[in-house]
């Protein structure tokens, strides 16, 4: 199974989910924006993926920086606190697969997780290709599903 922490209205999310979808997997996506989180789940998120609260931080297009929550010192307590009021401070998409956990920034990050790709060629949304025509990674990391 394939569980997929998902922003409609950010690129990167839907080509992550565009990405697994082609490779022929039927994720569960939670809209964690409308969902929100919980404690024990971002704990355990944040564990499986080697983050942290302050690793996993939005700091643009979020409220962070009016939280204060940039400033030096802020504990990573008060970061989490804040994440559970305010979901969109948590980076995303953190996809979860039988390969691990991972806050999947570039979008393409997603492909460590899939034992199967999309058929190359396969494009993100901007045109950038990250599987070419040989099904290889067009960033030369690892090798086709």
């Amino acid at each position: 199974m394939i569980v997929v922490h998902h922003n409609p209205a950010c690129a990167t999310s839907r080509n992550v989910l565009q990405t697994i979808e082609a490779a022929g997997y039927a994720p569960v996506v939670v809209e964690y924006l409308t969902e929100g989180w919980t404690r024990p789940q971002l704990l355990g998120l944040f564990a499986a993926a080697g983050l942290t609260p302050r690793t996993a931080l939005r700091e643009t297009k979020s409220p962070a920086a009016e939280l204060g929550l940039l400033e030096p010192g802020v504990s990573e307590a008060r970061i989490l606190d804040a994440m559970l009021e305010h979901p969109v401070l948590v980076n995303r998409p953190i996809v979860c697969t039988g390969k691990g956990v991972r806050l999947c920034r570039p979008s393409e990050a997603v492909l460590d997780l899939l034992d199967n790709w999309p058929q190359g060629p396969f494009t993100k949304e901007d045109g950038e290709i990250i599987i070419d025509a040989d099904g290889q990674r067009a960033d030369g990391a690892g090798q086709s599903g």
